[in-house]
């Protein structure tokens, strides 16, 4: 299971089924959904989110730490304002995948820096080595639309470099960022 992790605004806990409401408004939202792709569609309704989140628990259950799903709730208010990610990438599960889903909301304000450079910090205390990100877009396929800007930019302020492309993952061509200890500030 996902270990509890904080830093001064977020929490970042394991799901819970009562989440199902507030995690629609990210993962039912095309407009993000289309970034997680193949790995999720968007979520089509409340009871299709609390199935989501069954599947998720149960997965975090079965994963090997510090693989994990977290929500991340905002410490002034409690609320729920997304999810992140470390997860085992396609096709053998021997690179782990960070990411971090905002409601659109809170975008550029900090969270998913904050969040992302949680996990990694977490990560690497517990011997992961690196940890990956992947964007569509390759010279050899058709071209995606861009990433939304607040996403680079948080990929660029957690610490993450752009490495190259690749279509190892998911059978599609994508642009990979890489994040190892030393490239966590502080």
């Amino acid at each position: 299971m996902a270990k509890e992790l904080t830093t001064a605004r977020l929490t970042l806990r394991p799901w819970r089924i009562e989440d199902a409401e507030t995690a629609l408004g990210v993962y039912g939202d095309a407009s993000i959904a289309k970034w997680l792709s193949p790995a999720m569609d968007t979520v089509t309704d409340l009871a299709a989110m609390r199935l989501v989140l069954q599947h998720w628990i149960g997965e975090d259950e079965r994963l090997v730490p510090p693989a994990g799903r977290w929500a991340i709730e905002r410490r002034e208010d409690g609320r729920v304002i997304g999810g992140a990610v470390l997860l085992p990438l396609p096709p053998g599960g021997d690179d782990l995948e960070m990411g971090w889903h905002l409601h659109r909301d809170v975008w550029g304000q900090g969270y998913a820096v904050g969040a992302g450079q949680r996990v990694a910090r977490w990560a690497f205390d517990e011997g992961l080595g690196q940890g990956f990100a992947g964007t569509p877009g390759g010279r050899h396929s058709p071209p995606p639309p861009p990433p939304p800007p607040a996403a680079r930019a948080a990929a660029r302020h957690i610490g993450m470099d752009w490495v190259g492309e690749t279509d190892k993952y998911y059978g599609l061509r994508l642009q990979v960022f890489r994040m190892r200890p030393a490239d966590l500030e502080g």
